[in-house]
């Protein structure tokens, strides 16, 4: 690969070797079938000769096998004659093309990490600066508005997101964002009044709100359908190191040394980010095709497969702009369409439950809750970095769940998993009522905490991957930034609520309340949710259109057509 000079990122990368077309795919008969070309016109056996010649042949051939067996027509089965099935569209990328997925998904990472810092910041900051020896000394008051005017910010942020990465597109959105981000961090570095400090803070919020949904929406854009959530889940993971990075630093520095750190992530992932493809998906639907064309095939690997996708992309759009008689699209009139209501009832409803789960609220309050059953005396700083590094491990676990499990299956085990743990809690501290704490029960308390986090932790990854796989396309955009909006507004408000919650319900009745709602979340998902895993976003778009509202009603295939052996397949018909 080389950079060349170029006016737009997707021509900056130019392959020095052959044409894909004839090293890394197969003919374009093939492609589309996935059948050998007829004995008339090639003769017999001569697919056979022409595989064994290269490796990468090999792998075309392998790729065109996958997409038969992902061959599967009940998504798509709205009614219209002329719906291509999953199989003609679904993506199968080369090994280059995923190593190029896996590229640019590095680079929203590193932005990810980033973002996770300014969270865990305060934890590092506001100990030192209850030093009276320190110039910029504070009181409580004034600690408390450092510690949660970020939060107040993150909903500016999120608000603003949407229009702007529909406007001008994913990639420069991420862009403009890193810059308030990165500011905020000198702002902090170089306070000299309390005044830069809440100002820093509050950028640096602003920033986070404006990166959350392009983040989410671009990784959900540029995936094939097989890597999809674990490409989307992978944020998670990043940010929680963030914030471990940052306590990590915050034990060895001085807090002005740990800002000017935090402004070294920003600056890697712009660097990063300039150099990457928009998002071929915003390219289509705002007539830029010749660059979708080009992003599509460094990310798929293959120039073919490339056409394929872009193809389906434009007679969408084009379908919709039928249907809206060639006007623009309204945003609002879109809102009263039942295959976007419903996504959003999913996505809300799942949203308020979530965190009524406690998902949040366990790590805010993770030392009073601790201290409430077990009536340990436990460090502040060492309760964050235990209650993070026990987020990020699970985190990097329900990643592989991700690619490995179909998404309902995961998502409600974790729910049941969460419920029942909470249940358990709730028990424990009821049957202990009056009686004197013990080292054992603090030992019980954390064992059972611990096992709420691992369960419930599957929660958090979801409302990225729901925003990202659920909203079609025409609103996906500047919707994906209010609905972030909504998600920081309610749980500001829930966190700020809670201390109040817990001196009326006191702790065993907040955890029966996040089993009802870990509960009530799983029956929602289980009923509601569709099987997103290994499905194109069309696909999904497309099973929004059906009439049913539950998963089990949706319109079946005949069994001797499902393949077999597959996760996430619907069940045939009886």
């Amino acid at each position: 690969m080389k950079i060349t000079e170029s006016y737009s990122p997707e021509d900056r990368w130019v392959d020095d070797s052959a044409c894909l077309e004839t090293e890394l795919c197969l003919p374009d008969e093939m492609v589309r079938t996935g059948t050998q070309l007829e004995s008339s016109e090639t003769g017999p056996g001569l697919v056979e000769q022409k595989v064994k010649e290269t490796e990468d042949e090999k792998e075309a051939l392998r790729f065109v096998e996958q997409k038969q067996q992902l061959n599967d027509p009940y998504y798509n089965n709205t009614g219209s004659q002329k719906k291509q099935t999953l199989g003609e569209v679904v993506s199968v990328s080369t090994t280059k093309g995923v190593f190029h997925q896996l590229l640019l998904t590095s680079a929203v990472l590193v932005l990810a990490a980033a973002c996770g810092m300014p969270i865990g910041y305060s934890a590092v900051l506001l100990p030192q600066l209850y030093d009276v020896n320190e110039t910029l000394t504070i009181d409580i008051e004034m600690g408390s508005w450092i510690a949660s005017v970020h939060s107040l910010a993150t909903p500016i942020g999120s608000f603003a997101s949407g229009p702007i990465m529909d406007r001008w597109g994913r990639r420069p959105a991420l862009l403009l964002a890193i810059v308030p981000l990165f500011s905020g961090w000198v702002f902090l570095a170089t306070a000299s009044s309390h005044f830069l400090l809440l100002l820093g803070r509050v950028v640096a919020g602003i920033s986070v709100g404006l990166i959350a949904a392009p983040a989410q929406i671009l990784l959900a854009e540029i995936a094939e359908p097989r890597l999809r959530g674990l490409l989307m889940g992978a944020p998670f993971v990043s940010y929680s190191l963030g914030i471990l990075l940052v306590y990590a630093l915050g034990g060895q520095f001085h807090w002005r040394e740990v800002a000017w750190g935090g402004t070294v992530l920003p600056l890697l992932s712009f660097i990063a980010l300039f150099f990457a493809p928009e998002s071929p998906v915003w390219l289509a639907r705002n007539d830029q095709l010749e660059r979708a064309s080009k992003a599509l095939t460094w990310l798929r690997g293959c120039p073919i497969q490339a056409k394929q996708e872009l193809n389906k992309l434009t007679e969408r759009f084009e379908e919709e702009q039928q249907q809206n008689n060639g006007r623009p699209q309204n945003f609002w009139r879109s809102l009263s369409e039942m295959a976007i209501i419903k996504p959003l009832i999913i996505i809300n409803a799942f949203h308020v439950l979530q965190i009524l789960s406690g998902t949040y609220l366990v790590v805010f309050y993770a030392v009073d809750i601790i201290s409430d059953l077990g009536g340990s005396d436990i460090n502040s700083i060492q309760a964050a970095v235990l209650t993070a590094i026990v987020r990020l491990a699970f985190t990097f676990l329900y990643c592989f769940l991700l690619l490995m499990m179909p998404r309902r299956l995961m998502v409600t085990l974790s729910g049941l998993g969460s419920g029942l743990s909470c249940v358990a809690i709730a028990a424990f501290m009821y049957i202990r009522t009056g009686e004197p704490k013990t080292e054992l029960d603090t030992y019980i308390a954390a064992v059972l905490i611990l096992i709420y986090i691992g369960a419930n932790t599957g929660f958090m990854t979801m409302p990225g991957i729901m925003i990202g796989e659920l909203l079609p396309a025409k609103i996906r955009g500047q919707i994906a930034g209010y609905l972030f909006t909504i998600f920081n507004l309610l749980l500001f408000g829930v966190a700020k609520g809670f201390p109040y919650a817990k001196a009326a319900l006191k702790t065993q009745g907040l955890f029966l309340m996040f089993g009802i709602a870990s509960f009530g979340a799983s029956l929602l998902l289980y009923l509601l949710l569709p099987e997103t895993k290994g499905r194109t976003l069309h696909d999904i778009e497309d099973y929004f259109q059906q009439r049913n509202w539950f998963w089990m009603n949706r319109k079946r295939i005949p069994e001797e057509r499902q393949p077999d052996g597959e996760e996430g397949k619907p069940l045939s018909n009886e």
